[in-house]
């Protein structure tokens, strides 16, 4: 197996058991494809950079191909977006106005599918780490849960009552335009909207706030921080008004390496909502899958697709 491949063999799998689930989680700088049960039972992990469209897809394609032979239930496809998940629309499967070069239009879930005649699940990168979340970690038990992740953009899954949200398409949090806070006057990093949570917010909004300091580097008390909080607070205020979920798990690299923030962000999401809305202690909290609620996201996208044509 090639250094990008980390063949994980778990316990379990056996001769005689259901076939695996193969999920792909398309991220914005890498690619996991993963064939597995669940979080305690990977078989195969392998990562491709994403680069091009057809570099990046064709990669994956000749992952999944190698998994078909051997036999696989279902496939997953989790997606950065924004998608098009209309399945009687003519471009559905497609990316739509994504500001990665290269990639809008392109046909994700057609490519991937391609010559499979399982049953395929297709969503959002975030919509299956939410469900993850809620299958295996820090939303179990719960119907109406949030999972954000902060890194090079923001990306929201939103599943209310057991769904993840739809109507003109899926939810785009991250999107949402927000207050800023008082004296904040940065360039949004954002090529669509000058305040929205993902221009101002971002791990590429902190990067360029950072004017060349290194990220690793920068203190939890640094100055750059407080607008950072005020506008994710903001978005967490947006979402209690709306979807109001009943938990929200904040992860994605800015705030792995910044986990305190998680506290000062619903401390001011509390003083922001204003006695008006209560939230439980511990609203806010890290995901308990960790930088494996992407790759298992895709893995319960399509657990779901097999459930859907069982059923």
């Amino acid at each position: 197996m090639n250094e990008t491949g980390l063949l994980l063999r778990q316990r379990g799998g056996c001769a005689g058991e259901s076939r695996p689930y193969a999920g792909v989680e398309l991220g914005g700088t890498k690619c996991v494809c993963t064939l597995a049960f669940a979080p305690d039972r990977v078989l195969d992990r392998r990562v491709v950079p994403t680069t091009t469209p057809d570099e990046t897809l064709g990669a994956i394609v000749a992952i999944l191909a190698g998994w078909r032979r051997s036999g696989i239930a279902a496939l997953g496809i989790g997606s950065f977006g924004p998608l098009d998940l209309d399945g009687c629309s003519a471009t559905f499967g497609h990316i739509l106005a994504t500001a990665k070069p290269g990639w809008r239009m392109a046909d994700v879930r057609g490519t991937l599918a391609a010559g499979f005649d399982g049953p395929v699940g297709f969503d959002t990168d975030v919509n299956g780490a939410a469900l993850a979340e809620m299958r295996w970690g820090a939303g179990q038990g719960l119907d109406d849960f949030a999972y954000v992740t902060v890194g090079t953009g923001i990306g929201v899954g939103l599943v209310v009552n057991g769904r993840p949200t739809r109507g003109l398409g899926h939810s785009e949090v991250g999107h949402l335009r927000v207050p800023r806070m008082p004296g904040d006057d940065a360039p949004s990093a954002c090529p669509y909207h000058s305040d929205c949570v993902e221009g101002l917010a971002s791990g590429t909004a902190l990067v360029a706030r950072l004017a060349g300091r290194k990220v690793d580097e920068v203190a939890p008390d640094d100055p750059v921080w407080p607008p950072i909080v005020h506008a994710l607070a903001a978005m967490c205020h947006a979402m209690v008004s709306t979807g109001a979920p009943l938990r929200i798990a904040l992860g994605g690299g800015v705030i792995d390496r910044q986990p305190a923030l998680i506290g000062r962000i619903e401390s001011a999401l509390i003083a922001s909502l204003g006695g008006y809305q209560a939230i439980p202690p511990a609203y806010l909290v890290p995901p308990e899958l960790g930088a494996m609620a992407g790759p298992m996201g895709s893995i319960v996208l399509a657990a779901d697709a097999l459930g859907a044509i069982a059923g």
